[in-house]
């Protein structure tokens, strides 16, 4: 890429990122949009424009996100929003903190060596980008010192930004655990790998039997957790038919006019997707159906409870301190039986999980760490070849045909800017779900766990598949005949090829957060998206308010993709300073646009109280240990006979990640019981706590106690009538 396609790329990212901008103004100021622009105030029953201006401008949004605090996020958005914030303004602190030291030194002391220059240029190979990277400096200079100690400066500048980030992330969780209102979850346990019923008991009552002998003052009762595979079924049988009559019902009010006040009834087809079978009257089948079903549900809750209960249970405690000090206990003498974990929200649990007992959980897991192995190298092959593909030199060698097109010097200045990136994108899209899968079918019990999982494997596979796979795949393509001739010339190509990639990878950040960002903000898809189900599909309230829910943040594929950029920006960040910047812009935009949307738009899932922090923390300093590695490396290519002196950096690195795993990780495996011992502002009701973990399926309108009359033992029945006040 030549030095007018690099700011082709950027000049025409930052036109669309202005036309977005401007759309967003308008856009977001009109009422009908505000279920686009604000459906997180709206569904907390507040005044979209609140502490805002109804005047909308495109900046005004700015001055609104910087003039929230933590605790307004914490309140819209949740924890694990806020610790995401506290990434994004990590990033952005260690970017500018080490760009006040490296663009003002490092970049005249490479503009100003012409060594380099002049032996490149007779190959025609070297663009005005280069000049301002290390590959202008020439072998063994003495100029190479400066970025040395650069390399020192930046490490540094990381440790003490992550240290500070982790004790105030640690603070800010305890805090909010420290909480008087009571959380369901605070007051249980999981206990999993139960093992096999002893002869004269059913499984409630050994459970029990068990908890009661260990916390006699304080167990209140358990939940047995059940094979809900078929009941889930016909539950959501039935809830699709109470949607379908009451879109029926609706379509039949519209139809009612005062020419015709007596409607047309709406109809339907019985056979295959509504299109075969017998004509019928919707209202009246729908009806029969979802009569039909509710005494199917009813008989089948009762089978599942009675039949189906497996080696799993929810312990509930009636004091919290119990119930912390529990859940980080050893309870038995073997680690396969009465395994338990700190409860997650009733929402989290991924209740076929809890059944799995320990060995199959560690078989699971080995599996599928090999296939996502697997994974990541044959996603490789792909990556590689469309990296080199798409170039537009080695296109045209593969599709001669397209020459009169690229001759064309607008159409191939914008072609060169955006296809890889574009072609890497779109690629990259089509992972995400499968990994999730992959992750839960570990026997992982909840679904922020999960999402931990799936962004731990999605992160190495970006690393190693777009970071590195782009840099060896440009580098393959183009010189395989002359690594053929000479395989030993492989590694000095690669560290060679390291500057030059570095004019992709800004491109390539450019393009994520001027287009990216903007489209995030703007809300353009989810948009045309809403109003097209609402000219179109919507009929009734419930399916009108689906069509604009907003959905999570969706961590998953968020902080992999962020993690990407910072691997990006620390390993050039010395070779390249001039990435820096473009970095920095994208944390820092990507920090207000989160607020905006924390704030305004996106709704949480689920809360697990920042435990995506260490998760965050250790890629960080995943990513640096790599930059460290990388520079050792290109030292060694440069011939600098110094480059030792960058050894002692990733043991540094190591040592730091360990030191913090022993000093702050501990408090987000588990609550801390100085945490749990804060005193409560009401005694909780101890049922709403147990109602609240019976699965939807599980629960219905006329459930009784006696429903559970399999789910409770004489010992949880006792217990319920002798059961301690004291709640902590």
């Amino acid at each position: 890429m030549d030095f007018s396609s690099f700011l082709t790329s950027l000049g025409t990212s930052f036109v669309i990122f202005v036309i977005l901008m401007i759309l967003f103004a308008l856009l977001s100021s009109k009422p009908g949009n505000n279920v686009v622009y604000y459906p997180n105030r709206i569904l907390k029953g507040l005044d979209p424009f609140e502490g805002g201006s109804k005047t909308r401008n495109p900046f005004s949004w700015i001055k609104e996100a910087l003039s929230s605090s933590e605790k307004d996020v914490i309140a819209m958005s949740g924890v694990d929003t806020a610790v995401y914030s506290v990434f994004l303004s990590t990033v952005l602190s260690i970017l500018v903190l080490s760009g006040i030291i490296l663009l003002p030194v490092l970049l005249p002391v490479s503009a100003t060596d012409d060594g380099r220059k002049k032996q490149t240029t007779s190959k025609g190979t070297f663009n005005e980008l280069d000049q301002l990277s290390m590959g202008n400096i020439t072998v063994r200079s003495s100029r190479l010192w400066a970025f040395l100690i650069a390399c020192y400066w930046v490490s540094l500048v990381t440790f003490y930004l992550l240290w500070k980030a982790y004790k105030h992330v640690t603070l800010m969780r305890s805090e909010v655990l420290k909480s008087p209102d009571p959380k369901s979850e605070q007051f249980a346990i999981v206990v999993r790998d139960i093992p096999a019923v002893p002869e004269g008991q059913t499984r409630k009552e050994q459970v029990d039997s068990y908890f009661k002998a260990i916390y006699p003052e304080t167990f209140y009762r358990s939940m047995i957790v059940t094979d809900n595979k078929k009941v889930n079924k016909v539950w959501e049988e039935l809830e699709g038919y109470k949607k379908k009559l009451i879109r029926a019902e609706a379509v039949y009010a519209g139809s009612k006019t005062t020419a015709k006040p007596e409607g047309i009834r709406p109809t339907n087809k019985t056979g295959f997707l509504g299109i075969l079978g017998k004509t019928v009257d919707s209202i009246e089948y729908y009806n029969e159906k979802v009569n039909e079903l509710v005494v199917k549900l009813e008989s089948e809750q009762k089978v599942t409870l009675r039949e189906k209960q497996q080696n799993a249970a929810i312990v509930f405690f009636s004091n919290r301190v119990v119930a912390a000090s529990a859940a980080q206990s050893l309870h038995a003498q073997v680690v396969d039986h009465w395994s338990v974990l700190d409860s997650p929200e009733p929402r989290q649990l991924i209740w076929p999980n809890l059944k799995i007992n320990y060995f199959g959980r560690e078989l699971r897991q080995y599996i599928v760490y090999v296939i996502v192995a697997f994974t990541i190298f044959f996603y490789m092959i792909p990556i590689t070849f469309i990296s080199a593909v798409t170039t537009l030199n080695n296109l045209v060698k593969l599709i001669p045909f397209i020459k009169p097109i690229v001759r064309i010097k607008v159409l191939r200045t914008v072609l060169e800017a955006y296809l890889p990136q574009l072609a890497l994108i779109i690629f990259l899209a089509l992972l995400p779900k499968l990994l999730l899968a992959l992750s839960k079918l570990e026997g992982i019990p909840s679904e922020s766990h999960a999402v931990r999982a799936a962004s731990g494997k999605y992160y190495y596979f970006t690393v190693l598949n777009v970071f590195i796979g782009v840099t060896i795949g440009g580098t393959l393509f183009s010189t395989f005949k002359e690594i053929e001739k000479d395989p030993n010339k492989l590694v000095p190509m690669l560290a060679e090829s390291l500057p030059g990639n570095a004019t992709f990878f800004l491109t390539y950040v450019a393009l994520k957060f001027l287009v990216g960002y903007g489209l995030e903000l703007s809300r353009i898809v989810p948009l045309i998206i809403y109003h097209l189900k609402r000219k179109y599909l919507c009929k009734t309230e419930a399916e009108l308010r689906d069509a604009w829910s907003p959905g999570d943040l969706g961590y998953g594929t968020r902080v992999p993709n962020d993690m990407l950029i910072v691997t990006i920006v620390l390993c050039y960040s010395v070779i390249a300073p001039l990435i820096i910047p473009f970095g920095a812009l994208y944390f820092g935009l990507g920090w207000l646009v989160l607020r905006n949307q924390a704030l305004k738009v996106y709704v949480p899932s689920y809360e697990s109280y920042g435990r995506m922090w260490p998760h965050m923390h250790n890629r960080i300093l995943a990513s640096l240990i790599l930059y460290q590695v990388t520079m050792f490396g290109y030292f060694g290519v440069q011939k600098f006979v110094y480059a030792p002196l960058l050894l002692p950096l990733p043991i540094f690195s190591l040592i730091f990640g360990f030191v913090t795993a022993k000093k702050f990780y501990p408090a987000f495996q588990h609550p801390s019981l100085e945490v749990a011992a804060h005193s409560l502002k009401e005694v909780p009701n101890m049922e709403l706590v147990f109602r609240s973990f019976v699965p939807p399926s599980l629960s219905s309108e006329k459930i009784e106690e006696d429903q559970f009359e399999d789910a409770l033992s004489q010992v949880s029945r006792s217990t319920q009538v002798s059961r301690s006040t004291s709640f902590v």
